[in-house]
């Protein structure tokens, strides 16, 4: 094998790994408390936390959080024994979607799968589990042993707390061996004082060394074995030292196979960076968005750019997110200018359930302003024009009293990027003969 063979196999290698390694950084950061906080991500295993209003301003536990439903997420550690899902009846939209560690997106709970007005109950279980399935259990494998869930139930506003709250509390997670034996108290967490809870789980892979994240993702895949799918991936790992199931000592490989990691580790760095800018829109005239998102196949690249750009996107059928940060001319969205989103008459986004427009700043968060507005979108009265067609104003300044409702602040001077969020999306939007329109700088 020659030393360019040995850095590809280290590159794709780093991309394959990508969305396993920061889903561990971020599960163990998210999961290292004693009791929930009510902020979502942060509570102990196999515990809800529910977000009982939308997320502050300066939020920045994840990028992009949204404000058209509460959250209620946990993580999973499956590993002890299976846990079962519980979920209510409503006629109320929601989904639960169980995100494995590799970030795809194995089951949907909710509105779109299991239907209105249905409770259920499931039964949640690791890779390797063998046991019996008590009567009334829906099975879901889990495809790693650990996993996210990362509900949404929709929200009309701060008016519509009290009725989400009370679907969240049907929400429940119960070990197998409490299940059926009353009300189940969950313990509280054990707290890691060693794990970094100030640095962005995107930041602490970012400053790994090739040593340090292929280790890391060795001891992973004990865990959370690949895919039936990925084996060519796993044997191409394996002519260069890289065994599946066992540790890997980078240190103690030849130096030829270390600087092909090292090199091959920071090309693999440089392309999901760069592909998670394409994927968030940064750099791409017009909106960059997929009808494949949360379930990859072997397209390793696409599920690490959707990882660090937007990690936790959800199946096509639930939601599609298009991104754009450059105008209608391929100019960076910024502050300093006045942008207009004009949708014609009868060409509102087509979806079953709702859909907004969020902005955020270069970095994936909320952009701080007066109106404490961070999105627009159908539960909002926006204001028609003459013709019937809507208008969406995206500026620093007011653009009038009259034309607040229609306005989506940005900050003065500072770039940012706008996400569509489609949910429950109509075949149109899907197979593509509804798409979003551009967004125009106006003099």
């Amino acid at each position: 094998m020659t030393d360019k063979e040995a850095r590809e196999i280290a590159r794709d290698a780093y991309v394959y790994a990508y969305p396993l390694v920061l889903d561990d950084v971020t599960m163990r950061q998210a999961q290292n408390y004693a009791e929930a906080t009510g902020i979502i991500t942060q509570g102990p295993y196999n515990q809800f936390t529910h977000s009982r209003e939308f997320v502050p301003v300066d939020f920045k536990a994840v990028v992009r959080p949204n404000q058209d439903t509460l959250y209620s997420a946990a993580g999973l550690d499956l590993g002890p024994e299976p846990v079962v899902l519980s979920v209510p009846a409503t006629d109320r939209y929601f989904m639960l979607p169980l995100m494995s560690l590799w970030s795809d997106i194995f089951a949907v709970p909710g509105t779109r799968t299991t239907g209105r007005n249905v409770a259920k109950d499931f039964l949640l279980v690791a890779p390797d589990w063998t046991g019996n399935v008590p009567a009334g259990l829906e099975l879901i494998r889990s495809p790693t042993r650990r996993a996210f869930v990362i509900g949404r139930t929709q929200t009309n506003g701060p008016a519509d707390y009290e009725a989400v709250h009370k679907v969240q509390a049907g929400y429940k997670l119960t070990p197998l061996s409490a299940w059926g034996k009353g009300t189940y108290i969950p313990p509280k967490g054990k707290v890691d004082p060693s794990i970094d809870m100030k640095t962005r789980p995107p930041v602490q892979v970012d400053r790994m060394d090739a040593a340090a994240y292929f280790g890391h993702f060795a001891e992973l895949l004990k865990d959370n074995p690949a895919g039936p799918a990925d084996y060519p991936m796993i044997h191409r790992l394996d002519r260069v030292g890289f065994k599946a199931g066992q540790p890997f000592d980078l240190k103690s490989a030849p130096v030829s196979i270390q600087k092909a990691f090292e090199q091959g580790a920071a090309e693999g760095h440089a392309l999901v960076m760069s592909e998670g800018k394409k994927a968030a829109g940064i750099g791409v005239k017009g909106w960059a968005y997929s009808t494949r998102s949360g379930a990859y196949g072997v397209d390793y690249t696409y599920r690490a750019a959707i990882a660090q750009c937007c990690l936790g996107e959800n199946l096509p059928q639930d939601a599609i997110y298009p991104a754009i940060a450059s105008d209608s001319a391929g100019r960076q969205l910024d502050g300093g200018s006045r942008y207009v989103l004009h949708f014609a008459k009868g060409q509102l986004p087509p979806v079953d359930a709702f859909w907004s427009v969020t902005a955020y700043d270069k970095d994936g968060y909320f952009i701080p302003n007066k109106m404490n507005r961070q999105m627009l979108g159908s539960r909002n009265s926006l204001v028609a024009n003459a013709d019937g067609s809507v208008d969406l104003l995206i500026q620093a300044d007011s653009p009038g009293k009259s034309k607040e409702p229609n306005w989506l602040p940005v900050a003065s001077q500072q770039p940012f990027n706008l996400l569509l969020r489609l949910y429950s999306p109509r075949g149109e939007i899907i197979d593509g003969t509804w798409v979003p329109p551009q967004v125009h700088r106006v003099r």
